[in-house]
C-alpha cells in the first residue's frame, strides 16, 4: 500500500509587501574607493587632471577627488550614479593611468565593458638577471619601440612597459595573443619568428570578425 504524502501545513511566516522604488533607493549606500597613485605618476596625473575627473562625473556620475597628502584618488556613489558597477569601473579606469596608459586609452576601460588589466613580470615567466635581463626588455621594446607597436597593432591591445613588469589592456582573447607574443621574445625567440605568428593570428581574427 503507498501512503499519502502528508497534506501540507501552513507556516506563520510574515508576509511583506513589496518594497517601492523609493525606498530601494534609499538603501543604497554610498560605496567609496581609494585608489593609490605611485609618486612618479602623480606630477602626470596633475597635468591631466582635468581629462581624468571629467569622464567620472560625466558619464558614470560619481564624485572624485585627488588626495595630495595620501597620494591616492577617491572615488565615491553620489545620487547621480545610476550604475551598480560604475565604482569598480571608476576604479579600473583611475588603476590603468596609474599603470602607465595614456588618458584616452584608458577612457575605453569606461566605454566598453569587455575590456581588462592585465600584469606580470619577467621573472614569472624565466628567471633573467644583468645583461640578459635586459636584452630581454629591449626585445619586447624593440628599436625605438617599433616591436611594441607590432604587437599592440596586431593584438589590437595597449601595452605598458614598466621596467620587469608589463601591463596588457585589451579584451580577453586579445590579451592572450599580446601575453603570448611577449613570452616569446622572453624566452628568446627572434621579432621576426613572433611577427610572423602575429599576422597568422591576426588573420585568423580578421576572418571570425567577417
Amino acid at each position: 500500500m503507498i501512503d499519502a504524502a502528508p497534506p501540507a501545513t501552513k507556516t506563520d511566516a510574515p508576509l511583506f509587501p513589496p518594497a517601492s522604488a523609493a525606498a530601494q533607493k534609499a538603501t543604497l549606500k554610498s560605496e567609496t574607493r581609494r585608489v593609490p597613485i605611485p609618486p612618479h605618476r602623480m606630477t602626470p596625473l596633475k597635468k591631466d587632471w582635468v581629462n581624468i575627473f571629467g569622464p567620472l562625473t560625466e558619464i558614470l556620475g560619481l564624485q572624485v577627488r585627488m588626495n595630495v597628502q595620501r597620494r591616492c584618488v577617491e572615488i565615491r556613489t553620489s545620487k547621480h550614479t545610476k550604475d551598480i558597477g560604475a565604482i569598480q569601473k571608476g576604479a579600473d579606469f583611475c588603476k590603468a593611468y596609474a599603470l602607465g596608459f595614456d588618458v584616452n586609452d584608458a577612457i575605453a576601460l569606461l566605454r566598453l565593458d569587455d575590456l581588462y588589466l592585465d600584469s606580470f613580470e619577467i621573472k614569472d615567466v624565466k628567471t633573467l638577471h644583468g645583461d640578459h635581463l635586459s636584452r630581454a626588455i629591449g626585445r619586447i621594446a624593440g628599436q625605438d619601440g617599433k616591436t611594441k607597436f607590432t604587437i599592440e597593432n596586431a593584438s589590437r591591445t595597449r601595452i605598458v612597459l614598466a621596467d620587469t613588469k608589463i601591463h596588457i589592456m585589451g579584451s580577453f582573447q586579445n590579451i592572450k595573443v599580446a601575453r603570448d607574443a611577449i613570452v616569446s621574445l622572453i624566452l628568446g625567440s627572434p621579432p621576426g619568428k613572433v611577427y610572423a605568428g602575429l599576422r597568422t593570428v591576426s588573420a585568423r581574427m580578421k576572418q571570425r570578425a567577417i
